[in-house]
């Protein structure tokens, strides 16, 4: 399989970006600095994570908490290189990160038709934020945010809102930049209990992922958020 790509033009190359306590800034190409998307929607798992902590102590949960982060980042890694067309996709990678990439290989080349781009630093003066996109192309005909997640276990639907709420703010992120409508989020999870797709419209998100902005702005103001 040899994915098409065709890049859409951003009018810059990449954006500067700094991990601090407060969570992660993107300076923007005229100079005002963004929380990032992750960091704004921090706040919508906080009392299930802090109640995981709590139950399996802070050792155990930093453990999983590294462990669930680098496996994340290590399939995200191997399926930018496979959508890339690179040949040495494989190179390097444990067995259990091969398998779990490899269930949605099938997907992957089953749905998206092109890539506009991937890995795309993006930014938004509308929402105040900006963020990096794993995918950005054509899924089944209709322009896409496409996001990777791992887990576990299998997720419902209502347990991924903040997936759904990232992806919107990337869309909107795109349309700003070029002009051009991403009217579907897709949600592509590798999981240990099976692969999931998950396919949603841009427009029924906006209302609460400005919402989620609000509140995190009203924590920020009242202490509760750096």
């Amino acid at each position: 399989m040899t994915f098409k790509h065709n890049p859409i033009d951003l009018g810059y190359k990449d954006l500067e970006c700094e991990t601090q306590p407060s969570g992660r800034k993107y300076m923007s190409p005229d100079g005002k600095a963004y929380p990032s998307v992750t960091t704004v929607l921090k706040h919508l798992g906080e009392d299930a994570i802090r109640a995981w902590r709590e139950r399996v102590g802070e050792e155990e949960a930093n453990k999983v908490s590294t462990r669930a982060s680098r496996r994340g980042t290590s399939v995200h890694t191997m399926l930018e290189k496979y959508v890339n067309n690179d040949e040495d996709y494989k190179d390097g990678v444990m067995p259990d990160i091969l398998a779990t990439a490899s269930s949605v290989f099938k997907t992957l080349e089953e749905n998206v038709d092109e890539v506009w781009g991937q890995e795309l630093a993006l930014y938004s003066d509308h929402l105040n934020m900006a963020g990096r996109v794993d995918l950005v192309g054509v899924w089944n005909g209709t322009p896409s945010i496409i996001d990777y997640k791992t887990s576990r276990r299998l997720k419902k639907k209502e347990q991924i809102t903040s997936y759904f709420l990232q992806c919107t703010a990337y869309a909107i992120m795109i349309e700003e930049r070029t002009g051009i409508p991403v009217p579907q989020l897709v949600i592509v999870i590798a999981g240990d209990e099976g692969e999931q797709i998950f396919v949603e419209q841009r427009d029924n998100w906006t209302a609460q992922l400005r919402e989620a902005i609000n509140e995190y702005q009203r924590r920020k103001l009242f202490g509760h958020a750096k």
